[in-house]
């Protein structure tokens, strides 16, 4: 099941079912759950213990909002339903701020920059075909996307184009390459970028800062990031901590935090030797 159409899923139970009432606390403690298997934005250790940017992050928000924090994993399409539901309090797991998202959750102001863009290994035709292109073509602009998809759908016919099954790259791909290429999904990002690798897929796409992680844990010269960024739209305002719409008081709380975050420079702190960029949403 894609995240879109866990999202409308979701949208139909709180409807039946209602949501956790709203509650008057003093935060000591957060309950934040993710998803456990998004790298480099988090995921497992061996050990059990969890890791990546988000978790990162999150230490570092709670202890300025001086609460305890627990963070847990569970599977991404419970992780709405149980947010609501009132078992956790906190939802970090590199999710986009969409307008139908917004129909079901309240999200903290974004904490990182989402843009999406193309990866294809080194050795391929399409490596010498497109270039890297530092641009971020804004998705409510037409007039530019068309203009800067027509290279790249040319340059994809009859290719195999690689997305995740989960997230906002099957609705950008629905939206703007529809028919263009013959589409692979993928449950995790690494089974993904090791069919790009071995040549089972010529092209994938997804979040830039994810590509380039990709791209350094390959090896430099498997992989080749092509292509503008395409920002907004579909792809969302930016990655946000979910919240439940009632706790106002929580969201103030991870809003004030993650201010602070990005006017001492600690997401980009964060964010480089992880990422390879700077997420710092501009």
């Amino acid at each position: 099941m894609t995240r879109n159409k866990v999202i409308a899923t979701t949208l139909i139970a709180l409807a039946a079912a209602g949501t956790v009432e709203a509650q008057d606390r003093k935060w000591t403690e957060v309950r934040i759950v993710t998803e456990g298997g998004f790298l480099p934005w988090n995921y497992t250790k061996p050990d059990g213990t969890l890791a990546g940017f988000e978790i990162e992050l999150a230490n570092d928000l709670c202890r300025r909002m001086q609460v305890k924090c627990t963070i847990t994993a569970q599977s991404f399409d419970s992780l709405i339903p149980a947010l609501n539901a009132g078992k956790f309090d906190a939802i970090i797991d590199d999710v986009a701020i969409t307008a139908k998202r917004e129909e079901v959750i309240a999200f903290s102001r974004p904490y990182a920059s989402l843009c999406y863009t193309f990866a294809t290994s080194s050795d391929s035709d399409l490596a010498s075909k497109l270039q890297a292109d530092d641009r971020i073509i804004p998705l409510a602009n037409e007039a530019a996307v068309a203009s800067a998809l027509e290279p790249l759908k040319t340059a994809f016919k009859d290719k195999t184009l690689g997305t995740l099954s989960a997230g906002t790259s099957v609705a950008f791909v629905e939206a703007y390459l529809k028919g263009v290429a013959q589409t692979r999904q993928y449950k995790t990002p690494e089974a993904r970028d090791l069919d790009l690798v071995s040549g089972r897929v010529d092209v994938i796409v997804g979040s830039k800062d994810a590509l380039l992680a990709a791209s350094a844990q390959q090896g430099k010269d498997s992989m080749k990031i092509v292509g503008p960024c395409f920002q907004g739209g579909v792809v969302g305002k930016g990655a946000g901590i979910g919240l439940r719409k009632q706790d106002a008081d929580l969201k103030a709380m991870f809003d004030k935090a993650i201010a602070e975050a990005l006017e001492d420079g600690t997401i980009k702190k964060l964010s480089m030797p992880i990422f390879g960029m700077d997420v710092t949403p501009q």
